[in-house]
């Protein structure tokens, strides 16, 4: 397959454009594999964050890894974008489609290659769902540890662009932590690899620069993954309080005592009503805020752990404990905690689900600061979030049919990450940058230090042709958001950049 000839890609309007990407991929594709007309691309014009929506100009559905490599190499000859996309589960818009650029659907990549017992790993391509790889290696007691709340649906290629983490990640890590290898194509078409089966792989361990680029630097196709065993027994405390600074000061008291639980994970009382009224959990819908405290392992490890908790939560000022008798009150437990975001979209219209980072001790005054910010911006707002490893998950409650509710949720939105940076956090945890914190980057990052994210996505694509426009913002924005910054009412610049 020869790419086309770049002096074929010489229109500027729309309509001109997308026959000319169309003409060129026809004769690369299946028939099938090629949407263009508007019914068809409505599906792919937004990820899980639908308050921001673009129709993609052609949607390639590549069925081999030939026909990526054309397709790259084809956009590349007549520098169109590209946006990869896998389940669309992603929640910053990173998989939002480029209004002049093609949508490469991984969809079909779906296979799981290897299940190496002995190796302990699984090597799947990109589009295999989260939970069909410890699916797969179930027969053989072992499983794949990272498990994001949509991890039924979402793939693991949009996990490693995300670097998704989950419930389970204090003690197991995020998608880097259990990667060894991913294999891929650059925008030119050319096979790259990333890291190795092996204890090391040769040259810059460059596993770390692709797991978490958001699609920027390569498109992934293939990925090797660790496998962990099963444990043997697994066990949920659901502890509640009445006061979200004692239940903040719990979460650092019990990583104090050098306790580090399989999941620790938070809820409000906003967000444990909406969760409840859905999957019926059996939560304390009187407490402030309740902690779920997991404990994996053997059952002596098990029965220890438990105790240890047990005994700095209720010095912690717990008002109520509750311990699963068995495995199926454990995964009732969890049931709210994993369904915290279609029990939102209950109560409300939409939401918009936050991801920012903040130094664990500084969970209860994020929590009240996010409090205030709800009178200050006349919406609601329920938390979830990783409190193990301070990863917040506020949502949002807005309708995105009003555009005032949707201009204050923005700004809502802003409110929360730069105060969280402000705390000594960061914009993000696991949902990545995207479209959705491309301006607060401004706050966190120096230009300096942009220029620097620059530099790598130009060393893997120097036209910037692989998911344009996000994640980096440019001089420009940052300059235009600056100046608005302070008519926001949000914090100044110079207050942040000393964190």
């Amino acid at each position: 397959m020869n790419a086309p000839d770049p002096g074929l890609f010489v229109a500027t309007d729309r309509a001109s454009r997308q026959h000319a990407v169309v003409q060129a991929l026809a004769a690369l594709l299946p028939a099938h594999a090629l949407l263009w007309h508007n019914e068809d691309t409505v599906p792919y014009e937004c990820d899980g964050l639908t308050a921001y929506r673009e129709r993609p100009l052609v949607v390639a559905l590549p069925e081999t890894e030939a026909q990526v490599a054309a397709v790259l190499k084809a956009c590349h000859a007549m520098q169109v974008p590209v946006v990869a996309r896998g389940a669309g589960t992603g929640l910053s818009g990173g998989a939002m489609p480029h209004g002049l650029g093609v949508t490469l659907s991984l969809a079909k990549f779906n296979q799981i290659l290897q299940i190496d017992r002995q190796a302990r790993t699984a090597t799947v391509q990109c589009g295999v769902r989260n939970l069909a790889i410890s699916e797969a290696a179930a027969p053989y007691g072992l499983y794949y540890a990272p498990d994001p709340s949509s991890q039924i649906a979402c793939t693991i290629g949009g996990n490693v662009a995300e670097n998704s983490g989950g419930v389970h990640c204090l003690k197991y890590g995020l998608t880097l932590h259990n990667v060894l290898r991913v294999r891929g194509l650059t925008i030119e078409g050319e096979a790259i690899e990333f890291g190795g089966v092996a204890l090391d792989a040769p040259g810059l361990d460059l596993l770390p620069v692709v797991v978490g680029s958001e699609g920027m630097l390569a498109v992934t196709l293939e990925v090797t993954v660790k496998l962990v065993p099963k444990p043997q027994l697994a066990r949920c405390i659901m502890a509640s309080f009445d006061d979200v600074r004692q239940a903040g000061d719990a979460v650092a008291a019990i990583i104090a005592a050098g306790i580090i639980p399989a999941g620790l994970e938070m809820m409000d009382k906003p967000m444990t009503a909406a969760v409840e009224d859905f999957v019926h959990a059996g939560y304390d819908l009187n407490a402030a805020a309740i902690l779920l405290c997991e404990s994996d392992g053997t059952p002596e490890e098990v029965a220890e752990e438990i105790d240890r908790m047990l005994d700095v939560l209720s010095g912690a000022g717990a008002s109520r404990m509750e311990v699963s008798r068995d495995e199926k009150q454990r995964l009732t437990f969890w049931s709210g905690r994993k369904n915290a975001f279609p029990a939102s979209g209950r109560i409300s219209p939409d939401y918009m689900c936050m991801d920012s980072t903040i130094p664990r001790r500084r969970v209860a005054d994020i929590l009240l600061a996010i409090a205030e910010m709800e009178v200050k911006y006349g919406l609601k707002c329920c938390n979830v979030f990783h409190a193990g490893d301070g990863n917040l998950h506020p949502l949002i409650l807005f309708d995105a049919n009003d555009p005032d509710q949707l201009h204050r949720c923005e700004l809502f939105g802003a409110d929360i990450l730069e105060t969280s940076v402000a705390m000594g956090g960061t914009v993000t945890g696991e949902h990545g940058v995207g479209v959705e914190k491309l301006s607060s980057m401004c706050v966190q990052f120096s230009p300096e230090e942009r220029e620097q994210m620059f530099a790598v996505k130009r060393a893997f694509d120097s036209l910037g042709l692989l998911n344009p426009g996000k994640v980096i913002p440019t001089l420009q924005r940052c300059a235009e958001y600056g100046k608005m910054h302070v008519k926001k009412g949000l914090l100044p610049f110079p207050e942040l950049e000393r964190f």
